[in-house]
């Protein structure tokens, strides 16, 4: 039996979405050209592979069976697609990469100078996201995640060998206003960031306390930046804070720098397919320098406390 290749894509988008209407939206098709492939796929197998029951759609056994295989195999295709592509010659050869927007807005964008000066010939686009893409589907070549790995249908290389510390960090003017750097101190200051966190690092200090946030935020980039314009007092990985501590927008107000075990790391996920092409093993480089460079710039007096 021979499957009609050109009908697998709208299969796979039929049965991810479980929708017609949305499937044809993915695929740029009418609902009448995907309906028209689903049920010649059907014909040419010779059973259904989905339950219809009014508008609603479903897969059944026989199609869920299926599907694991189609997309098994078109990914292989997309990977293909991408190393040719990624492969092609041209004047200046692109490097699309999905990045968290606290990361580039405060450490991979401050730098993007000296990766045209480094990689002349390669350009690096870059588009931010909280959103897990799916790198294949959504065209990107790589992607910068955070979290604990692994990723189905990619290789991920993790970009440090233990979770950032976190470090008690404001901004100069409100730093001046406080007594001393004590965590008895800090605990009646305006606190930025999730409650858990703070608990934790209070509770390796050896304060027992409650402790209520006065705000909290969905993204680091912009806690710190509300740190910086003085509204209180947050905890920051020193990766992000480096470049706002070495310009002096943001000081340290306790030397403690506490390990969170639930704290999770940044990873640099790609298409396997992807793995020894020249962009990509030169980002690999660039980002592993750059970080080493972030870690020697980065003075960090005081003793670490592991809890």
């Amino acid at each position: 039996m021979r499957l009609p290749l050109n009908t697998l894509p709208a299969f796979r988008a039929v049965a991810e979405l479980q929708n017609l209407r949305a499937a044809a939206e993915r695929l740029h098709l009418t609902h009448s050209a995907v309906s028209q492939q689903i049920k010649g796929l059907e014909e040419q197998l010779g059973f259904p592979l989905f339950e219809r029951s009014g508008r609603g759609i479903v897969l059944n056994s026989a199609g869920a069976a299926l599907l694991c295989s189609v997309q098994s195999a078109l990914a292989i295709l997309d990977e293909g697609v991408m190393a040719a592509s990624a492969a092609a010659t041209g004047s200046e050869q692109r490097l699309r990469v999905s990045v968290l927007p606290s990361f580039a807005q405060r450490w991979l964008l401050p730098r993007m100078a000296r990766w045209r000066t480094q990689n002349p010939g390669m350009s690096l686009e870059i588009e931010t996201s909280q959103q897990v893409v799916d790198l294949v589907r959504d065209g990107f070549h790589a992607a910068l995640r955070f979290g604990r790995g692994p990723w189905a249908g990619v290789e991920s290389e993790p970009l440090f060998d233990m979770p950032l510390p976190l470090i008690a960090l404001a901004s100069p003017e409100t730093a001046a206003t406080l007594e001393d750097d004590s965590p008895e101190t800090l605990a009646r200051q305006p606190l930025l960031g999730e409650r858990d966190m703070w608990q934790h690092w209070f509770n390796a200090a050896g304060l027992r306390t409650s402790i209520m946030p006065v705000a909290t935020f969905n993204d680091a980039g912009m806690m710190l930046q509300a740190a910086e314009q003085g509204l209180g007092i947050t905890l920051g990985r020193e990766l992000l804070a480096a470049d706002a501590i070495c310009a002096g927008r943001l000081v340290r107000v306790s030397p403690m720098r506490v390990h969170y075990d639930q704290a999770q790391t940044y990873h640099l996920v790609y298409p396997p397919s992807l793995r020894d092409w020249t962009p990509l093993v030169a980002l690999k480089k660039w980002l592993r320098d750059e970080l080493e460079l972030s870690r020697r710039n980065l003075v960090t007096p005081g003793s670490d406390l592991d809890a």
